[in-house]
């Protein structure tokens, strides 16, 4: 995903990215090491700076899901 966005973006490498994305370069680090999951303040984000819908970059991620179930209130969905 994130070699995705570099080349959408004209970007050199991962520091250019967590620039563009006003970001810690660790950041982009963690999460290309799967250490550290694409939250959704830096999904939002990366809607913003590259104009790729929120579901392309979810798919760009590998999540596959079609729709999200909420929990109910007594925790059972």
């Amino acid at each position: 995903m994130l070699d995705i966005l570099i080349g959408k973006l004209q970007l050199k490498n991962d520091a250019a990215l967590a620039r563009a994305l006003d970001v810690a370069p660790p950041v982009i680090s963690k999460i290309r090491h799967h250490r550290l999951p694409v939250g959704a303040s830096l999904l939002i984000r990366m809607h913003e700076v590259t104009g790729l819908s929120i579901r392309d970059l979810r798919d760009l991620m590998g999540d596959r899901r079609t729709k999200f179930r909420q929990m109910d209130v007594g925790g059972e969905s």
